[in-house]
């Protein structure tokens, strides 16, 4: 086996990439880039019912979305069915597999037979040396590998450490149907040698296939990749993760509003730590992760605590960066395409200029638009039941006396003039700022809720802050 380093993800293409998968596919990443190794992708669309092209581009795109890139192409491993056919052929020459002609009845007798002695169920073994030349005339046998009958197989796993499994339980298993097609056990196996796979990175309902995998690399006198099999995620109530935990399409965690970092911060600790560090950069995770610190234990996933890092990592973020994916990821917001075909450059400096005020109170980009949508509302503005609440009785006679007191600013219009005219005006009424500036928050915004009231109206600019304030006083 080579020094460097080469993981691989290995996703089958029935569905969305979902955060499970995600999260393989992040540690497989991780380890690649700690080590200075690759990460290979293989679609595995060997079942053909269920393989599609378009779960197989949505597994890329959401891949890429989150920043988790491949060396060279992916490869399909249903195209490669005649080189695994060909080394299951090659394990029956060299008397390490066998061809066997067992009927569909003769094996349900078997199953049968096992259940009544409360037994798993097993293949009885009966054409494991028996010859060929005894095949019933035009049968098309299957091929089974021999698998040890004595001793043990042990998988040496760095996170679940020695797990020994008694051969007597392997059995000897189909690798090469009838029909010609290979089992996926055996595929894998011949995709991961060719390849050059060094390490194996996957989730734990695959540690018991890892025994059987082992038989066919040994058969082969093959190398054994080292193998990490890693807890699947549960949901908060401990449960295994289902559609209403969480257990989307990373798709639909773009569609709610989270970057791609948070998320794959939130992701890597699930089931790996590094001290108390919860916030973590790329960097960070990509300098400190190690395959050998993951839990053996399965991870909670926690959406207020997916959303609270999303708010930070928002806060954390340069203000240009976060408007440039903010803007990319509008076509996936409920809402943004809306936002989107208003964004003229004025509108985009306009809304750079709101975010520092936007980003403090929103967790997600959703949140990020909500409180965003004041810059793009046309006049008169829509006032939401809360607002028009701050707008009754003499709010209206205090927004008259707010909007002179602004129209008679002379100089620059920035937050700082307008926050001095307010406070002189509310002073000189013997009004409590609040009480000036909630109403005249309410007229600007058409909202009860919004960044500091200056900013909005230095971001809004003189002409349309007077507009609007005057539009709730006529």
């Amino acid at each position: 086996m080579s020094d460097k380093v080469v993981t691989r993800f290995a996703p089958s293409p029935t569905g969305f990439l979902h955060i499970g998968g995600a999260r393989t596919a992040l540690f497989n990443w991780l380890y690649a880039k700690h080590t200075g190794g690759t990460m290979l992708l293989r679609i595995e669309d060997t079942d053909r019912e269920r393989s599609t092209d378009a779960a197989t581009a949505a597994i890329l795109d959401g891949l890429s979305w989150l920043g988790l890139t491949w060396d060279g192409e992916p490869v399909s491993q249903f195209e490669r069915a005649p080189r695994h056919r060909a080394v299951a052929e090659e394990l029956v020459r060299m008397g390490k597999a066998y061809y066997c002609y067992a009927t569909p009845a003769e094996l349900e007798a078997m199953r049968e037979s096992a259940r009544a002695k409360g037994l798993p169920p097993r293949y009885d073994g009966r054409w494991r040396d028996r010859d060929p030349s005894e095949a019933p005339a035009g049968a098309k046998g299957a091929i089974r590998i021999k698998a040890p009958a004595d001793d043990e197989t042990v998988v040496h796993d760095l996170v679940q450490g020695e797990v020994r499994f008694p051969n007597k339980d392997l059995d000897d298993f189909i690798i090469l149907r009838s029909d010609g097609n290979p089992t996926y056990m055996h595929a894998v196996v011949v995709d991961d040698h060719d390849m050059g796979i060094t390490h194996i990175i996957r989730g734990d309902d695959h540690l018991t296939n890892a025994a059987r995998q082992m038989v066919i690399y040994r058969a082969m006198g093959w190398d054994v990749p080292s193998m990490s099999h890693i807890p699947l995620i549960h949901g908060a109530d401990g449960a295994k993760l289902s559609k209403r935990h969480g257990a989307l399409g990373v798709e639909a965690y773009r569609a709610m509003g989270y970057l791609p970092e948070a998320l794959l911060n939130y992701l890597a600790r699930l089931g790996w730590s590094h001290g108390d560090d919860e916030v973590m950069s790329i960097a960070d995770m990509i300098a400190w992760f190690d395959i050998g610190d993951v839990n053996k234990g399965a991870a909670r996933f926690d959406f207020a605590k997916l959303e609270a890092l999303n708010g930070v990592h928002m806060r954390r973020m340069n203000d240009a960066e976060l408007l440039d994916i903010f803007i990319n990821t509008l076509p996936y917001l409920e809402g943004g395409p809306a936002i989107a075909a208003r964004l003229d450059d004025t509108r985009k400096a306009q809304l750079l200029a709101a975010l520092p005020g936007l980003k403090e109170r929103a967790k997600t980009l959703v949140e990020l638009a909500d409180g965003a949508v004041f810059l793009f509302a046309e006049r008169p503005l829509p006032i939401d039941e809360k607002a028009a609440a701050l707008l009754g009785g003499e709010a209206r006679e205090t927004l008259r006396g707010a909007h002179a007191a602004l129209k008679a600013i002379s100089g620059d219009w920035t937050a700082e003039a307008a926050e001095a005219a307010i406070r002189e005006y509310a002073v000189a009424g013997g009004h409590k700022l609040g009480a000036v500036a909630q109403p005249l928050r309410a007229a600007l915004t058409g909202k009860s809720t919004s960044p500091g009231v200056f900013d909005v109206l230095a971001v809004l600019g003189r002409e349309e802050s007077l507009a609007r304030v005057a539009d709730q006083i006529d």
